[in-house]
C-alpha cells in the first residue's frame, strides 16, 4: 500500500505545475530538488523513497529479490502516486525517465520537466564509494566509468525529452545548483499558489 499524508499535517505550497527531476544516479536529483523546494516552500518527493516505504525494502534488497523489471513497475505506481497527491518537486530514479508509460504520466499530469544533466565523470565522483548503486554493485572504478557511459548513451535520449536541460557538471555546489533551478523554475513561470488545504 503507498504512503499517504497524515491527516491534519500541515500542508505546503503547491506548485502552478508539477516539477519532475529526471536525470542519471548522483545527477543531484534528490539533494537539489529538496533544497530547491525549501526554498520555495513547497514539497519534495523521491520516487525511489516512496518504492522503499511502500515495499519496506531497500532500492538494493528489491533489485536482488524481485529483479529490475518487477521493480520498475513499482516505480511507475510510485510516480503516479507522487503525482496524484504531491504538488511540489518530484524526484524520479535514474531509470524512470527511460519507460514511455511513465512520460505519458508525466504529459498527461502537466509536469515540467527537467533533466539534470551530469557527464560520466562526474557521475562517477559522486557515487564510486556510496556503495548502494545496485547497477554499479561489484564493480572496480573503471568498470564502474565503462557501465555509466554505456548506461547514459542508452539514456541520454529519454533525458532530452525533458522541458528543461540544466548541466550540473560545473563548480556549484547543491545549494547552488538549488539557486539556479529556482532561477529557471520563474523564468518558466512556475510558482507556489495557495496551499490545496484550507484550516
Amino acid at each position: 500500500m503507498l504512503p499517504t499524508e497524515e491527516a491534519g499535517a500541515p500542508q505546503p505550497a503547491r506548485l502552478t505545475r508539477p516539477v519532475v527531476l529526471i536525470g542519471f544516479m548522483g545527477a543531484g536529483k534528490t539533494k537539489v530538488g529538496r533544497i530547491a523546494a525549501q526554498y520555495i516552500g513547497c514539497d519534495f518527493v523521491d520516487t525511489d523513497h516512496i518504492v522503499e516505504r511502500s515495499a519496506g525494502k531497500s532500492i538494493p534488497q528489491l533489485f536482488a529479490e524481485i529483479g529490475e523489471e518487477r521493480f520498475r513497475h513499482l516505480e511507475t505506481e510510485a510516480i503516479e502516486h507522487a503525482l496524484n497527491t504531491h504538488g511540489g518537486i518530484i524526484a524520479l530514479g535514474g531509470g524512470a525517465a527511460t519507460r514511455e508509460e511513465n512520460w505519458q504520466l508525466l504529459r498527461r499530469s502537466g509536469a515540467m520537466t527537467i533533466y539534470l544533466q551530469a557527464s560520466p565523470r562526474t557521475i562517477l565522483a559522486r557515487v564510486a564509494d556510496k556503495g548502494t548503486r545496485p547497477l554499479l554493485a561489484g564493480l572496480d572504478r573503471q568498470q564502474m566509468l565503462e557501465k555509466i557511459t554505456s548506461l547514459l548513451e542508452q539514456r541520454e535520449p529519454w533525458y532530452l525529452r525533458a522541458d528543461i536541460t540544466l548541466p550540473t557538471d560545473n563548480s556549484l555546489d547543491k545549494y547552488g545548483m538549488a539557486d539556479t533551478l529556482v532561477a529557471r523554475l520563474k523564468e518558466a513561470g512556475i510558482s507556489a499558489a495557495e496551499s490545496h488545504r484550507t484550516s
